[in-house]
């Protein structure tokens, strides 16, 4: 890309504005083009789950920057403006006005949108709007069905219930969570549900969303005045069809975040082969759009370094707050290495081969995670970690 090239960023996100920046701070002088399909500047997601939708913040507190800051940036920012297509032979972004935008260098960060149920339209959680609307629906004698107990709906349903709400959570597999944690954690995530007087249903599908609730896969009807749909998210590509990207369950990049020679992807909506873990993945977590943003920029200038982060990703549900580092999905193993399941304090270490490959911390002090972090991004070994642990609690 000549150094002082155009470049399109499309997707006003967390890892579109890292992005921005990080082009700028890199010295790029060209013209930066910020397509984002909501009128709005970048704003913080993971607060719309928690602090919006329990009322702690107000929305003035989401932007990523201060309007000075944007506008030290220098950016071409079309806020509000949908990218349909591109072409990738000719360098060009097709907006949804018609518009052609020509670039030099694109980075793809366009995220992702909610899966949907079938039936009658329900609540989901991805926008500020989607968050507002959701908070005006919730409080004492109100009553609100949860479809899906991953991060999202469990967030969901603990703010919810603080509230007031009675919530009930309908979660298809046999354990919250356990495709990510484990099942003894996942176990220990339900129970605190239940404690909290939500309706926690696990293994049971929902068909539909019918007027005035839910219909289950049984046929029987789960009564609440609002439904929010929790079930997962697609990656927003279906504007690079037909571009000659390779696209599947995300824009597909290599180990330098590269989807083809001057296009590159950053955020939820990339899928890239982690070097350090020698695998492809896909990650829908705030602090590794803003890390692929930066990467991705960098390597569009020639940096050419491989994006090998150690994941991360924070929770809070309750009173709990839970983090992790790695990659946990998939794992052959997890035990406890501090702390007890029981009492919820605890740190938990996964394996995946012979390698130590995630942590998990909940109701511990953050340096808890902080060395096992080093030992994941040194490559460690499963028995030199276990090695280290201060207890062995057996599975619950």
């Amino acid at each position: 890309m000549p150094p002082a090239g155009r470049v399109v960023v499309v997707g006003a996100s967390a890892a579109g504005l890292a992005a921005a920046e990080t082009l700028r701070r890199e010295g790029h002088t060209g013209t930066i083009t910020l397509i984002g399909d909501e009128p709005a500047a970048p704003y913080d997601r993971p607060p719309l789950s928690k602090e919006i939708l329990s009322g702690a913040w107000s929305p003035d507190r989401l932007p990523l920057r201060a309007p000075a800051d944007l506008g030290a940036l220098d950016l071409d920012a079309r806020y509000g403006c949908e990218a349909i297509s591109v072409n990738v032979s000719e360098g060009t972004v097709l907006l949804a006005d018609g518009t052609e935008v020509p670039y030099d260098g694109l980075i793809v960060a366009t995220g992702v949108r909610p899966r949907l149920l079938p039936g009658t339209p329900a609540h989901v959680l991805r926008t500020l709007d989607d968050a507002l609307a959701l908070k005006d629906r919730l409080g004492p004698g109100r009553t609100l069905a949860v479809v899906g107990a991953g991060f999202l709906g469990a967030e969901a349903a603990s703010v919810a219930a603080g509230l007031g709400t009675h919530v009930t959570l309908l979660e298809p597999a046999p354990v919250p969570l356990a495709h990510a944690v484990g099942e003894d954690v996942g176990r220990v995530l339900a129970q605190v549900h239940l404690d909290h007087g939500v309706d926690l249903r696990a293994g049971t599908g929902v068909s539909e969303v019918v007027p005035g609730g839910v219909r289950l896969d049984d046929g029987s009807v789960v009564e609440a005045d609002t439904v929010l749909v929790a079930v997962g998210s697609r990656p927003n590509t279906e504007w690079l069809t037909g571009s000659g990207l390779t696209l599947e369950d995300g824009l597909v990049c290599d180990e330098f975040c590269a989807a083809a020679p001057g296009v590159y992807g950053a955020g939820d909506v990339a899928r890239w082969h982690n070097p350090l873990f020698d695998t492809s993945m896909r990650i829908e977590h705030r602090t590794n759009a803003a890390e692929q943003g930066m990467a991705a920029a960098r390597n569009l200038l020639g940096a050419q370094r491989p994006f090998a982060p150690v994941p991360y990703f924070w929770s809070d549900q309750y009173d709990l707050k839970i983090r992790a580092y790695g990659y946990l999905r998939g794992h052959d193993e997890m035990r406890i290495a501090e702390g007890s399941l029981k009492e919820r304090k605890f740190t938990a270490i996964y394996r995946t081969g012979d390698r130590l490959t995630g942590v998990l911390s909940i109701g511990m002090p953050p340096k808890s995670t902080l060395a096992w972090r080093q030992s994941i991004a040194l490559r460690a070994r499963w028995q030199d970690a276990i090695g280290t642990t201060r207890s062995a609690e057996p599975a619950l």
